[in-house]
Order: structure tokens, then C-alpha cells, then sequence
């Protein structure tokens, strides 16, 4: 007699009466201060609650065989329990920037970043997983299980910062690290329904790997379930070390009176925008209209040359990442290893290297050009992605380049502009489809202007409250 198999669920989450219950990290870290509950029940909730959901969400790439708690207690989020993303180097843990053409051994110090993300007190349970070396924008691999979504286990969770966002999401963290080159953290926000804020080039301590870069896109940040979450980030990170080139953020509380111009950007340079994106774009202008602000339809100041380029630029660092492996890596690194994306776009790079100085050319023009939009707006308002998350499979490294790079280009049409122009911007839970997958719109601002983008968030989060996983389904859900 055969035993009927049991479908896998498709949503998936930890979120249960321990120490950590649902609350967000700001206010886990004032339960640590009161006394109400410890550091170390809060590590030991998290690492019950991970055990519990990672054999299906595949998120986290290694676990610290000690929980490590900051050793000063004053940090604005003592005691919240986060994970650290696979390409940032944590004292005693490997870095393998998502790859299996190599396996690293464990890093001897703490990384540049590390030590200002540490500084606002949180407990480190290990790393999350990443697609090899943050191309792709799903966190999928040649040969190991794919990291997966919990709102829908059958499909992606983002990328590159996918592995955090899966954490935060199903609840095993409230809070944890990632960063973005090219929508890294915007991007998995928009899949796992969280808040991603990619903060102005060096607001942060520059990452080792983004020191190294002809064109330093890179931005340093986390996934949160809150707004308050990723604000009380900000402020504990620039308690740090402040960048004093750039206007300081501060703590925001919430919304400010102020009326802003907003423009709508709706349409993607190539390709087309889904309905129920669209509808969810539309939904938050109307939302900012009813706030008081102006809502008015603009164009992006850029043309389709500008994704030639950028996908130039994308296949420059996989060719450097390749040829320069056992160098920047490990003396194991096995260029004939790597995924099929990065091969793909190393092999592109070769067959146009021509093209290489006239795109950096033009790319270091478009910070002065995108900072004409904001003469005129505070913010730019647009979709995050063109259209809802995919599922597995879709845009994994396995899939021909020529079609991989399409279905690429074609999906991730709005985020790289802010990394190319070093810009603020934030990604906002602010629509469901019919099967229960989170969509995110995207909001810029100016250049060092956080402050004004989280004082929006905090109007947009009151008036359409993020919707939670753990929520009862619909009947129909």
C-alpha cells in the first residue's frame, strides 16, 4: 500500500508565540532594554524559528556556531537577532558571494561595512544566500535548490539580497543585511513584501567589494518588515560614522507636513508593465494624492541606450570577476564553475569590450543628468519592477543567455538607474496579486534626500498598512 504524497505548502512562515512574537525590531530591542526579555532568547527563538522553515525557503548559507552578540550593550538595536548576506566578510564565517566555483575559508576580520553594521548592537546568526557574485535577479544556481519565496514557495524570492528577504519575511529575523548594485535590495522587497531602502552612494562605509569598482554603484542597507525598522537602521548606523558630504538623516518618526511634486513614472524604456503592477503604481499616487501631494505623470530622463550600457557594464564586472577569480576570491576559484549567467555575460563582454570605454563614458554622465529631474520633483514615483515576481525557474542561471538576458532586461527596467546615479531610493509593500504574492512600488528622491523618502513611507505605511504572512488566508487564497 503506497502513502498518498503530502503537497508542499506554498506559504510558509515561523512567526509563533516565542520571545520574538511579530514584533519588529525596534521594538524587540526596547523589550531587550526593559529588561522584558534577553539577547540571548531572542538569538535562540530565531535560530528555533530557522530550523523550522529552512528546509523549504533554502535561505541561509552558513550559521555561526555561537549566536555573536554585540559586546556593547548601548546600540539602538541591541539584541535583535539578523543575518549578514554572503558577499560581506564576518570574523569567523566563509564569504562566498553565492558561487560554486569556489569555497571560501573563514574570514579572518570583520569587513570594512561590518563593523558600522555591527555597531548598532544586533546578534549575528550566520550568512544568507545570494545568486554567484549578486548578477541575477533571483537567488537561484546551477546545481543547489533555489532559495524560495515564502509568500509563494513556488516562486522567486528576488535577488540579489534574496536570502535575507526570505528570512525577514517568513519571520525568522525582523531585520537583516543586504545591499544593492543594481536593485539588490529594492528588488527583493518588491518579491518577500518588506521595505527596502537603498541609501545615497556612500552614505554608508563603502563595502571592500565596491571600493574596487570603475563605477562604485554599490549601496550598503537592510530588509525590514517596518518603516520604523529601516529609519532606526539609518540613524544607529550615522551614530557610527556620518558621511559629512552628505545632509544627515537623523531619526524620522514618521510623516512630515510638508506637500511634495511628485512624478509618475510609469512606463519601462523596453518592454511593458504589467496590470496588476500598474494598478498597484496607480493605487499609491492616489494614496499621495489624498495626503495633499502633487501627482503628475513625467519621463524618466534617459534612453534606451542607457540599458545598453548598463548591461555593458554588468558584463564588464562578471568578465573581471572571472579573470581576476583566484586573485579576489580563493586559490580555488574554478572559472569553468561559475553559473550560466555570469559565463554568459563574461562572454559578452569579450565579443564588445570595444564598447566598454564609451558606456563607462556615458554612465558617469548620468548622475548630473538624473539630478536635473529633482529641479523640478522631490520624488520620482514608478513601479519597482515591470512585472510581478516569477516563478521559479524563469530567470534561474540554467536558462539560455540569449533568453536569460532578455527576460532580465525586460524585468528589472526601473531600479539600476539610482545605482548608476548614486540616488536614494525605496521600495514599498503596497499591493498583493490574486495568488498572494506581494508588489512593490518604488519611490527616488534627490540625492542625499532619505529623509524625505522615509517620511513618505511612513504616510504610504498608515494608509495602506503592509500586509503580513501570517495573516488568515481568504477562502480563496
Amino acid at each position: 500500500m503506497t502513502t498518498p504524497s503530502i503537497p508542499r505548502p506554498t506559504r510558509v512562515h515561523a512567526f509563533g508565540d516565542d520571545a520574538l512574537g511579530d514584533h519588529d525590531a525596534v521594538a524587540l530591542a526596547t523589550m531587550v532594554r526593559d529588561g522584558a526579555v534577553s539577547a540571548q532568547e531572542l538569538a535562540d527563538a530565531a535560530i528555533a524559528r530557522a530550523r523550522l522553515v529552512e528546509p523549504q525557503l533554502n535561505a541561509i548559507v552558513c550559521e555561526s556556531d555561537t549566536p555573536r552578540v554585540a559586546a556593547d550593550a548601548t546600540g539602538a538595536l541591541y539584541g535583535v537577532p539578523t543575518f549578514v548576506k554572503d558577499n560581506t566578510d564576518v570574523r569567523g564565517l566563509p564569504t562566498n558571494n553565492g558561487s560554486e566555483a569556489f569555497a571560501a575559508l573563514p574570514a579572518k576580520r570583520d569587513g570594512a561595512y561590518t563593523t558600522q553594521y555591527l555597531s548598532t548592537g544586533m546578534t549575528v546568526l550566520g550568512k544568507s544566500r545570494m545568486p554567484e557574485f549578486g548578477f541575477n535577479a533571483t537567488t537561484e544556481f546551477m546545481t543547489q535548490r533555489p532559495t524560495r519565496n515564502p509568500w509563494h514557495t513556488d516562486h522567486s524570492v528576488g535577488a540579489s539580497s534574496g536570502g535575507s528577504a526570505a528570512l525577514v519575511a517568513a519571520g525568522v529575523v525582523p531585520i537583516a543585511h543586504a545591499n544593492d548594485g543594481g536593485g539588490s535590495i529594492r528588488i527583493p522587497a518588491a518579491c518577500a513584501g518588506l521595505v527596502g531602502l537603498k541609501p545615497t552612494r556612500h552614505r554608508h562605509i563603502d563595502g571592500d567589494q565596491a571600493r574596487r569598482l570603475p563605477i562604485n554603484m554599490i549601496s550598503e542597507g537592510v530588509l525590514t518588515r517596518s518603516v520604523r525598522d529601516t529609519a532606526a537602521f539609518l540613524a544607529a548606523a550615522e551614530d557610527h560614522q556620518r558621511n559629512p558630504g552628505l545632509p544627515p538623516i537623523g531619526l524620522v518618526h514618521g510623516p512630515a507636513q510638508r506637500r511634495l511634486r511628485i512624478g509618475l513614472a510609469l512606463d519601462p524604456l523596453n518592454g511593458a508593465l504589467d496590470d496588476q503592477t500598474r494598478a498597484t503604481v496607480e493605487h499609491a499616487a492616489r494614496l499621495l494624492e489624498e495626503a495633499g501631494h502633487h501627482v503628475e505623470p513625467i519621463s524618466l530622463p534617459i534612453t534606451e541606450q542607457f540599458a545598453v550600457d548598463f548591461l555593458q557594464y554588468w558584463a564588464l564586472l562578471a568578465e573581471l570577476a572571472v579573470d581576476t577569480g583566484k586573485l579576489t576570491f580563493s586559490r580555488s576559484f574554478d572559472r569553468k564553475r561559475v553559473d550560466g549567467l555570469t559565463r554568459g555575460l563574461h562572454r559578452h563582454h569579450r565579443a564588445n569590450l570595444h564598447r566598454t570605454p564609451g558606456a563607462l563614458r556615458r554612465l558617469r554622465r548620468v548622475p548630473s543628468t538624473y539630478a536635473n529631474l529633482f529641479t523640478r520633483h522631490e520624488l520620482v514615483l514608478s513601479p519597482v519592477l515591470a512585472h510581478t515576481t516569477p516563478p521559479i525557474g524563469h530567470i534561474s542561471p540554467t536558462v539560455d543567455f540569449a533568453d536569460l538576458i532578455d527576460r532580465l532586461t525586460r524585468y528589472v527596467a526601473y531600479t539600476p538607474l539610482n545605482n548608476i546615479a548614486g540616488t536614494p531610493a525605496i521600495s514599498l509593500p503596497l499591493g498583493t496579486t490574486p495568488e498572494g504574492l506581494p508588489i512593490g512600488v518604488h519611490l527616488s528622491a534627490a540625492h542625499g534626500d532619505e529623509r524625505t523618502l522615509l517620511e513618505v513611507a511612513y504616510t504610504l505605511e498608515a494608509a495602506h498598512p503592509f500586509a503580513k504572512i501570517h495573516a488568515k488566508l481568504p477562502l480563496n487564497g
